[in-house]
């Protein structure tokens, strides 16, 4: 078996039971693993029970981060790593569709397939939509999402190429660009950590890419809404350690600063909006990132000796930010083509 189809799980028996038969029966030939952070449901008992030619990797703390992942695959000797959320619905001959765009490109570490809401396969889900990019500020969008505005697909994005980061909610990775990268940073806990795993894949040498020709249906917000302050807070938080470990210019601490104050704007929409909450959140994450940027610096220095490709296509040289609120840009088809470098 070249693939291990493996599943972080948390309290999820209700989305197992919803889509883990679908995953077995449209993945034949893939080895099906559910890897247990200490659920205090009947996850375990449940597997055991119902589907028990799935393996089961357990431990006894309970864990919603990424660490566990690398806990798991460690354990998990493959060719390749089908990383898949629980509240997945694949689509027939998916995995077959993006492993034969994975062996087509020998240098690509990573791919998606497109990525649909679950509840409405008409338009592309938030998590991943046609692929990822990133702007000169740090803050992530997709083909098909531009902050919470997501498009209707129609076609617009059936295509294969390379893209900048690739969904954690369904990521079929090579081990062995995995586990050179030294796996996800637990430290993101569940939130932009594939964002930072392919910046610094990239970096390395590797190419991340989309494919069409695969496709699944992702329900979204299982372990945190989309509406959640906790979510808010590590989101911001996240963005933040994303760029000082990766940026590379010597004036990345300017670009940082930038971002605060664009973070600060954030927190006076959220205070007009009626959400004191998520503005709270803001703040909460700002004086996390200033208490761990010590301890950080000498990571990035550590990635910048390591680094062979510092020149990466897919950074949007323009603010995201501005182009959706102020310009009132909504879709991916009208940014500025010129400003992705």
């Amino acid at each position: 078996m070249r693939t291990a189809i493996v599943i972080l799980n948390w309290n999820g028996l209700h989305w197992m039971q919803r889509f883990l038969p679908l995953v077995a029966e449209r993945s034949p030939g893939a080895r099906l693993i559910v890897a247990d952070n200490g659920s205090s449901d009947d996850s375990v008992a449940w597997l055991k029970a119902a589907m028990p030619t799935v393996e089961v990797i357990q431990w006894s703390e309970t864990s919603a981060s990424r660490g566990g992942y690398n806990e798991a695959l460690a354990q998990v000797k493959a060719e390749r790593y089908l990383l898949l959320n629980s509240d997945v619905e694949p689509m027939p001959h998916w995995l077959e569709k993006l492993g034969a765009y994975l062996d087509a490109n020998p240098r690509m570490a990573a791919c998606q397939p497109k990525v649909l809401a679950h509840a409405d396969p008409s338009r592309f889900e938030h998590a991943g939509a046609a692929g990822g990019y990133i702007d000169r500020n740090g803050y992530p969008f997709c083909r098909g999402r531009i902050f919470e505005i997501t498009e209707v697909d129609e076609g617009q994005y059936d295509d294969d190429g390379e893209v900048f980061w690739a969904t954690g909610a369904c990521l079929l990775i090579r081990a062995e660009a995995f586990h050179q990268a030294g796996g996800f940073d637990a430290s993101f806990f569940a939130h932009m950590e594939e964002i930072d795993l392919c910046w610094r894949l990239r970096r390395s040498g590797w190419t991340i890419g989309y494919t069409s020709a695969a496709s699944v249906l992702h329900v979204g917000g299982g372990a945190l809404g989309y509406g959640s302050p906790r979510k808010t807070y590590l989101n911001f938080r996240n963005s933040l350690l994303l760029l000082v470990k990766n940026l590379d210019t010597p004036w990345w601490w300017v670009r940082i600063l930038h971002r605060m104050l664009l973070d600060g704007v954030a927190a006076a929409k959220f205070i007009a909006e009626g959400h004191g909450s998520h503005a709270w959140q803001v703040a909460r994450a700002h004086w996390s990132f200033m208490a761990r940027l010590p301890s950080l610096l000498p990571v990035r220095r550590a990635l910048k000796r390591a680094q062979r490709d510092p020149k990466l296509k897919g950074i949007y040289r323009r603010s995201i930010a501005y182009d959706r609120f102020i310009l009132g840009w909504k879709e991916f088809a009208a940014l500025d083509p010129s400003a992705f470098n």
